[in-house]
């Protein structure tokens, strides 16, 4: 009980809420605008959080999760274009709900089945994530330990990539980063070619905004043309009436289940969980030909799915130590850089921690919808602020918020560098997740590796590699595995990331129903050439 009391009590110290505020705003605004990604932004904002209390710097991070998750809505549904990847879903039917004059209901249902997923995914962070750290904390040795880590980077691998070779590739890079500095077994200096900067090991922060934040700025400035598609300005209706409140009740339903079995799977995001959510809630939908033409019910079961991630994204991250997305991998490297280790020892040593967690999720939960609902008309007209202006603004944080954590120019050059290698990687679509993964766990799997092979001449391998490890390491090979397979039977035109292919299997079966509706009024027009479906042909014929 104290422990609750305290984890509440420390939400209530006006710096947190001031923080949770700033990250909410934060998040909303990043959400909004096409290009920004929520891990860009909590990566940059890492960086001015390492002089904060862990409370206070984990409200700003947590809210920008939680509110860029609300924004994010905006464009897909106004201009068609995702604010993060997390809702690439929202396109299929919030675009042509905005044609047909319903903009503002759909970003209402939007704002609302976005609650109700987040929601409910805290309340599977309360229920499960101290189940999970027990057994964790009393199951997992080094070799599981081991093989928790591989699964982890398998899984992004398997997902995050067109190619498997380069999901792999940038896996291995990762670990190689890893190796840098200090081995922690002997102290042995790796890899620093005699630069006192990198006996440390790669800064992380540097490293993540260098990837995610100026490899996407520098992208758009060697890309960017000046849009000519307009937000839709026809808004409509805001409030969603009862029978429609009831109408997307399946959908919720189905899509909150997918959501959250979705996040609960390390480095599985929302993108994923909204394309299976909508496909899902439509193979059970009444009128599944409404979905992709503007139906209510594929909007509220997409955003459902896909909000629905993040307690599960918690739960694997702050019960396991493994994260369950990218902005979850900037996570546990900013609190690691506090001193406190996520994973099964989280719940005993900082349980008060673990409740101020849960606590910011719900605020910053309930004030983004508030705002979402008050304020959506406002964060419209923000798709029209100049996109110089705003890369500007982010590039002079980058450098701001990098030199922060160290007073060093060295960290902003490193942040330089690896911007150009995070260009590079777009370009030649190398996924930057598996090498974050890789850079961030690299250590934690090379020292539980190291203990369990020290072990393993002394005793029988079974007594040593539980079945919890070799299920793991089973589990580890067919995420990479099974995805090649697949990939490998498509044909090269047809191969690309879960994500995508799941897009376009729903987008093509929509048009093929197009297709065919379309077939259908020819050949009733083919065959009834007065027009027997016109209003009043009965009448013209008598």
């Amino acid at each position: 009980m104290n422990a609750f009391v305290d984890g509440i009590s420390a939400l209530l110290e006006i710096n947190v809420i001031i923080a949770l505020v700033v990250g909410m705003v934060l998040g909303m605004l990043v959400g909004a605008f096409p290009g920004l990604t929520a891990t860009m932004v909590v990566a940059l904002a890492a960086g001015f959080t390492m002089t904060m209390e862990p409370v206070q710097g984990l409200a700003v991070l947590l809210s920008i999760y939680v509110a860029a998750n609300f924004g994010d809505r905006v464009p897909s549904i106004l201009v068609n274009t995702p604010g993060t990847p997390a809702s690439i879903a929202t396109t299929l039917d919030g675009y042509p709900m905005a044609k047909q004059g319903k903009a503002g209901l759909a970003l209402t249902v939007s704002a609302l089945v976005s609650a109700v997923g987040i929601l409910a995914s805290i309340i599977l962070f309360c229920a499960a994530a101290v189940p999970i750290a027990s057994f964790a904390r009393s199951s997992f040795k080094s070799p599981e330990l081991f093989a928790l880590v591989v699964f982890g980077i398998a899984v992004m691998i398997g997902i995050s990539s067109k190619s498997m070779i380069k999901g792999i590739l940038g896996g291995l890079i990762g670990l190689m980063l890893g190796t840098v500095g200090a081995y922690s077994a002997t102290a042995d200096q790796r890899f620093t070619f005699g630069v006192l900067e990198l006996q440390e090991g790669l800064n992380f922060i540097a490293v993540i905004i260098g990837l995610f934040g100026i490899a996407e700025l520098f992208d758009q400035l060697l890309t960017h043309t000046k849009s000519s598609v307009r937000p839709i300005s026809s808004l409509g209706r805001w409030w969603p009436n009862r029978s429609e409140l009831r109408q997307t009740g399946r959908a919720v339903a189905v899509g909150g289940g997918v959501g959250l079995g979705v996040g609960l799977i390390p480095a599985a995001g929302g993108d994923i969980a909204g394309l299976i959510g909508w496909e899902r809630a439509r193979r059970v939908s009444k009128t599944p030909e409404r979905f992709g033409k503007g139906s209510l019910e594929g909007l509220a079961a997409a955003d459902t799915a896909s909000s629905a991630t993040l307690g599960g994204s918690l739960t694997t991250t702050m019960a396991l130590g493994v994260p369950g997305d990218s902005v979850m991998a900037v996570m546990i490297g900013s609190m690691i850089i506090w001193g406190i280790a996520p994973g099964p020892s989280l719940f005993t040593n900082h349980p008060d921690l673990v409740v101020s967690i849960a606590g910011i999720m719900l605020l910053a939960t309930l004030l983004s919808l508030g705002l979402s609902l008050v304020r959506m008309k406002g964060m419209v007209r923000l798709l029209d602020v100049p996109q110089p202006y705003l890369w500007s603004g982010i590039l002079i944080f980058c450098i701001v918020g990098t030199y922060a954590t160290t007073n060093s120019l060295s960290t902003v050059l490193t942040m330089l560098v690896f911007g150009v290698v995070g260009l590079v990687f777009k370009r030649i679509e190398m996924p930057a997740g598996p090498v974050v993964l890789g850079l961030l766990l690299g250590p934690l799997a090379e020292e539980n590796l190291a203990r369990t092979l020290a072990i393993l001449p002394t005793r029988p391998f079974l007594e040593v590699v539980s079945p919890i490890a070799l299920v793991l390491l089973a589990l580890a090979v067919l995420s990479v595995v099974v995805p090649a397979i697949r990939s490998a039977m498509r044909s090269r035109r047809d191969r690309g990331s879960l994500a995508e292919r799941l897009r376009e299997e729903a987008e093509a079966e929509a048009a093929e129903y197009q297709t065919d509706q379309a077939g259908q009024t020819d050949q009733t027009d083919h065959t009834d050439p007065a027009g027997a479906s016109a209003p009043g042909a009965d009448t013209r014929r008598s």
